[in-house]
């Protein structure tokens, strides 16, 4: 068996690694005797820190040892030096903290006073030329872009002085404007002579549907445009083509809403004439001369008031309706206006007759309508197209004649035009 002694280190020998620790070779003491070690015990200055140790010595800059530093201990005893902070904080420090002035210099500067520095009058000056100088340029170059509009605007920008300070132009009116009753009753379209026959022919499409009823109309408009432009403008006026506008009842069109299934001048723009089709469809089986003749003579009326329009006899018309000093006077001149345009209407018809045709039983069903159209027979029964025995008497002179000058329904006596 071995020696006891053979468990214990030898004198002078070094430990074995946990020798001290709890249950180690050493058991519960410590060299030279004693109970196990508490913490800190071999920490500088603990109890098992060895006396005979020479003195540890300052460090000193440029020193190789290393610098030591006491080790914090959660609960220990505050230590001297300047105050921590710690935890975290929302918003500026409280009054009196140490860091209220570092957060008051970094956050809440004090504003920078402001000082005025004068600037030379001559400096001022030449920027407000400059501005001027700059703002003219524009105005200028929008004038110029204006002034090649001028023929579109109703008020054209261009042509007039806008800035103020400018010099009114003194130019004057190249001609007296002519007064109203005088476009009127002294037209040069009454001394154009008879219309000249253009040959034109009954459109070949039958109203049988709405795309006929289309060609048809537009097939119509071509002859009508060759038959009036010369007339037009030999009566010093400028001549272009209406608009045509094929129509569904209670349809929203550029002349308004067709509630009605008549056919209609629009006086905007260019001017328009808008036209049914539902009826001349339904009808058509029922009587086809009736249909095809109500088809021609609905648009013959509807572009006589666009020819009237171009003469200057349809604004002239109504201005003098509006200044009618009562409304039996208005609405004569209103159905002077109107009768007028059954007048010419015929005389394109009077004009056409041959090539048309306007004969035979069509021609009989052409009278037949004109002895039945007039205010008596509308739903409201206004009196501002004309009776049926005027509508008949102006509708059959035109015809008749194929003359516009036999239409000077306003130079008429008041008997002929009720």
């Amino acid at each position: 068996m071995p020696n006891d002694d053979s468990a214990k280190p030898d004198e002078g020998s070094a430990p074995k690694p946990g020798h001290f620790l709890p249950d180690g070779a050493g058991g519960g003491t410590l060299p030279g005797g004693g109970s196990s070690p508490k913490p800190g015990h071999f920490l500088p200055g603990g109890a098992g820190a060895d006396s005979s140790a020479s003195p540890r010595k300052p460090v000193v800059p440029g020193d190789t040892a290393p610098l030591t530093a006491p080790t914090p201990r959660l609960g220990g005893p505050t230590q001297a030096g300047p105050s921590q902070l710690s935890g975290s904080r929302l918003g500026p420090p409280p009054p009196g903290d140490p860091a209220a002035t570092a957060f008051k210099a970094r956050y809440q500067p004090d504003p920078i006073p402001f000082v005025e520095k004068k600037r030379s009058k001559a400096l001022v000056a030449g920027i407000v030329v400059g501005v001027l100088l700059v703002a003219g340029a524009g105005v200028a170059g929008a004038a110029k872009l204006l002034s090649k509009y001028d023929d579109f605007v109703a008020s054209p920008i261009g042509a007039t002085p806008s800035l103020p300070g400018d010099t009114p132009t003194k130019s004057e009116p190249t001609s007296e404007p002519v007064p109203d009753p005088v476009v009127e009753k002294e037209n040069k379209l009454y001394a154009n002579g008879k219309l000249a026959s253009v040959k034109c022919k009954e459109p070949a499409f039958r109203p049988t549907s709405k795309e006929n009823v289309r060609s048809y109309y537009e097939v119509l408009l071509k002859c009508m445009n060759k038959s009036w432009q010369p007339v037009v403008e030999n009566a010093g006026y400028e001549f272009h083509e209406p608009q045509l506008i094929i129509f569904d009842e209670g349809q929203e069109t550029a002349c308004g809403v067709q509630k009605d299934v008549a056919s209609s001048y629009c006086d905007s723009g260019d001017g328009g004439i808008a036209m049914p089709w539902q009826d001349l469809v339904e009808h058509y089986p029922k009587s086809k001369a009736a249909a095809r003749i109500a088809e021609a003579d609905a648009f013959g009326y509807a572009y006589a008031v666009h020819v009237q329009k171009l003469i200057g006899i349809f604004d002239a018309s109504v201005n003098l309706s509006d200044q009618a000093p009562n409304e039996a006077a208005r609405l004569e001149h209103k159905r002077r206006q109107a009768l007028q345009a059954t007048c010419l209407s015929g005389a394109f018809f009077g004009a056409e007759k041959a090539a048309f045709p306007l004969q035979g039983e069509l021609l009989k069903e052409w009278q037949r309508q004109g002895k039945l159209e007039g205010d008596e027979v509308t739903k409201d029964k206004v009196r501002d197209h004309g009776s049926r025995k005027s509508t008949e008497l102006w509708r059959t002179r035109g015809f008749n004649a194929a003359d516009p000058g036999s239409c000077n329904t306003f130079a008429a006596a008041a008997n002929t035009v009720g």
